[in-house]
């Protein structure tokens, strides 16, 4: 399937809620996906985004970690199922999206916890989601200064 539905399907998913397990598992899921997309554009992206794309998948796998594994029925990995990047700007626009998101879906998590061990492991989570998305916001403005347009379109 090709990033941007999976990130579609993503953004769904985390926004129609849930209980907390749920909402980790979303969560975990979109860190997932953008560490599987920085891999891939690290091997086969544009050349301008490679060193920026392993430092995504190294930031997004820090995300996964600090959630620990979810519960998922076998297939329902959605970073397992990525096959083609396309076009690699919308690409990255949509999981910056995505992100934000995810960001925000923690901050409530972190709000609602019951206990401290919870909200300091969506502390860390949240600084996860926000270099992730930091560092696709680089990647944006690198392809903004390739194709020759000012940054500030970019983001």
């Amino acid at each position: 399937m090709d990033a941007v539905r999976l990130i579609v399907t993503s953004r769904r998913a985390l926004t129609a809620g849930g209980d907390v397990p749920h909402m980790l598992a979303e969560v975990w899921q979109a860190q997932a996906l953008a560490q599987a997309i920085g891999s891939r554009l690290a091997v086969v992206g544009p050349p301008a985004l490679r060193g920026e794309a392993r430092g995504l998948t190294e930031l997004a796998g820090r995300g996964c970690g600090v959630l620990g594994d979810p519960d998922l029925p076998p297939g329902e990995l959605r970073a397992a199922q990525l096959t083609e990047l396309g076009d690699a700007r919308q690409t990255l626009m949509r999981l910056g999206t995505l992100l934000a998101e995810t960001g925000i879906a923690l901050v409530a998590l972190a709000c609602a916890a019951d206990d401290e061990g919870m909200y300091w492991q969506c502390v860390e989570a949240i600084d996860a989601a926000d270099e992730s998305r930091d560092r696709v916001l680089q990647m944006l403005g690198r392809l903004a200064e390739d194709d020759g347009m000012p940054e500030r379109e970019a983001g």
